[in-house]
């Protein structure tokens, strides 16, 4: 038997090709559950496979979503290496797909046009993390498809926006620790940019110390890159140099994890001798040892929350105004932080 076509599913199922092309296509509100039904069946029994390309010919959509995550620091690394990324790409992709959609992953370097991928690829919408305004967040309003934004702290309404309160995020953070008791906080960190999701933790931060009436030390805050190494180097450089230093922020579980093991390094001990917090509470919090305190947010539904609203306004379903979306956070207590009040 050749190529199995839409026409054997029709006439295996007894039903119209346009019914068949229906249910492919994820319309299935013009086709009764029973049609439905025999329709899946014949597919399944003639291993029939879909041809999505000429599909979007005729409905002028690719069912394609590109996820774009702009590499904004000048230490490279893999676009996947940071575990929170894989989080929130594979919530994103697992409700693609429960909508009829695939997803095109692409990593862009520092300074390059990461707008180009939306229109090189035929995609019907795109999801990008962690834009600042620049030039090419300008051209990126010149491209004809919806775009919604992760992460993004700019302060316009031409783009859906999904984001955690990170100002708050930080200042719970390092209020959680001034709870414990501690008063000499050092904060680890990647480079703080304005209008970045970085520079609002920081500043959450400094808010935490200030209301405490605690001193802001600039030579506390090693400032660097978003990486399990640079958390590493700081956790030594914490150890060694600061031995006032008993709490660390670090903006990121990743760093987190670095800065635990560089302080185990040096011949301290975690939380008796240094506490540490960190900040997403990744999966992999939960499993390293000791088990990370960190500030929660909702990785998963960041994801899950910035494909709705895309599909959403691929369907005409949403206002034309364009919204922020504000996901909680909240502090989970493991074992990473001791408290010093008796």
């Amino acid at each position: 038997m050749g190529k199995v076509t839409i026409r054997d599913v029709a006439e295996k199922a007894n039903v119209s090709i346009a019914s068949v092309s229906y249910v492919i296509n994820g319309v299935e509100g013009k086709v009764s559950e029973e049609k439905s039904k025999r329709i899946r069946e014949a597919i399944k029994e003639l291993n029939y496979i879909p041809n999505l390309s000429a599909a979007s010919l005729v409905n002028r959509k690719s069912k394609l979503i590109g996820v774009i995550i702009p590499q904004t620091e000048d230490y490279h690394q893999a676009v996947l290496d940071n575990p929170f990324y894989s989080q929130i790409v594979g919530g994103i992709e697992a409700r693609a797909r429960e909508c009829g959609y695939h997803i095109i992953l692409s990593g862009v370097d520092k300074g390059k046009m990461y707008f180009n991928m939306t229109t090189q690829r035929n995609l019907d919408g795109a999801i990008i993390m962690g834009v600042y305004r620049e030039e090419f967040y300008e051209d990126l309003k010149k491209v004809k498809i919806p775009i919604v934004l992760i992460d993004s702290y700019i302060n316009d309404t031409y783009f859906y926006r999904i984001n955690v309160d990170d100002e708050e995020g930080g200042y719970l953070a390092t209020k959680y620790l001034i709870e414990k008791g501690h008063k000499n906080i050092a904060l680890v960190t990647g480079t703080i940019r304005e209008d970045g999701v970085v520079e609002k933790r920081f500043l959450g931060y400094k808010r935490a110390l200030r209301e405490a009436s605690l001193f802001y030390n600039p030579s506390y805050v090693i400032e660097e890159s978003v990486s399990y190494e640079c958390g590493l180097k700081a956790g030594r450089e914490i150890a060694w140099k600061h031995p006032e230093v008993t709490g660390v922020f670090a903006s990121a579980d990743i760093i987190a994890f670095g800065v635990i093991q560089g302080i185990v390094d040096s011949g301290k001990i975690v939380p008796d001798d240094i506490s540490v917090i960190g900040f997403d509470d990744i999966s992999f919090s939960r499993m390293f040892i000791p088990p990370l305190t960190t500030i929660k947010q909702e990785i998963l539904e960041k994801g899950y929350k910035a494909v709705d609203i895309l599909v959403d306004i691929l369907n005409g379903e949403v206002d034309d105004t364009p919204e922020k979306t504000a996901l909680p956070l909240k502090v989970v207590e493991r074992k990473t932080v001791k408290s010093l009040i008796d």
